[in-house]
């Protein structure tokens, strides 16, 4: 019987693991320090990962080490070419957040737009019931039908959000993050031109050497001063120092974080912006619905079922 380890089990929330416990003899840890990885995977066939970094350095001490099962889609928590020198394979789960992280997507515009954050604390906080009168307009509100919606990145998030926001009424347009040309649905465009362009910006790209640091002050000194940028998708790719400024300045309006360039985010400027409903900020947790971790538990044991069937 293969033995089956999962590095950081807290990341899937509790849901039933059963389809991947029934495949192996399996250990789980809640989470995993990067000190403690080698011990923890000794005689282990299938290492099972979220966030934990998996380096070249573990892996040449793990010799029956066979199979590194990512849970998630991003594998940069994984040295890649370190596991294919050693004949370790990778595998990553896929499409299983879509629907969870396109629907976030839309509900951090949404939100954004008519200033939930705000009313809602303006209600809880004793304010309303102390008003003397029906209607509070301290903060602008709008709808998004009928703006300017730019996608960076069009992939299967990015396409589920383009159908989505067309649905809403928005004029969807995108960038192409890894200069493929190809047919689509919607125009392409530039990224300066796009930045220009668009009421609404929403990333949905990796992180990459094309995409790290991809959108910085001078990037959002282009964008409209109404408009609003979405980041949904790594960290790293647009700077948080530039968006401190460009939400303080007012080159943007407003903003939504799911994913930081450090997590959890111990400082930043982040935290100090002089109007903080200018910022949603969540902790990493867009594609946390439910529904898509089962997705993504099935996608892991289809992965280790996959393995053992060549075994």
């Amino acid at each position: 019987m293969k033995k089956i380890v999962f590095l950081d089990e807290y990341s899937i929330a509790g849901r039933s693991l059963d389809s991947i416990t029934s495949l192996g003899e399996y250990t789980a840890y809640e989470n995993t320090t990067k000190e403690q990885v080698v011990e923890r995977l000794k005689g282990a066939d299938v290492a099972i990962t979220n966030k934990v970094l998996i380096d070249g350095d573990a892996m040449r001490q793990l010799p029956d080490l066979k199979l590194i099962c990512v849970a998630a889609t991003g594998m940069n928590n994984v040295d890649l070419e370190s596991a294919k020198e050693l004949g370790i394979e990778v595998r990553n789960a896929v499409g299983y957040s879509t629907t969870s992280v396109a629907e976030t997507t839309l509900a951090s515009a949404l939100a954004l737009a008519r200033n939930v954050v705000y009313f809602d604390e303006y209600f809880h906080d004793g304010r309303y019931s102390k008003a003397d009168r029906a209607f509070c307009y301290d903060r602008f509100t709008f709808e998004i039908r009928g703006k300017r919606w730019g996608i960076v990145g069009l992939g299967n998030i990015g396409r589920e959000v383009a159908r989505l926001a067309s649905a809403f009424g928005c004029d969807v347009r995108y960038y192409s993050t890894s200069g493929a040309k190809r047919q689509e649905e919607y125009p392409a465009m530039e990224l300066n031109e796009l930045l220009e362009w668009s009421d609404i910006v929403s990333v949905h790209s990796p992180l990459n050497e094309r995409t790290r640091g991809l959108i910085g002050i001078e990037e959002l000194k282009r964008m409209k001063p109404t408009s609003i940028i979405i980041n949904v998708a790594r960290g790293g790719i647009i700077d948080e120092s530039a968006l401190a400024e460009a939400l303080d300045k007012g080159y943007v309006s407003a903003a939504a974080l799911d994913v930081f360039s450090v997590e959890p985010l111990r400082t930043s400027p982040l935290y100090d912006i002089k109007d903080r409903y200018r910022l949603l900020a969540s902790p990493h947790n867009a594609w946390s619905a439910a529904e898509a971790i089962d997705r993504l538990i099935e996608c892991v044991a289809e992965n280790i079922r996959v393995w053992l069937a060549k075994q």
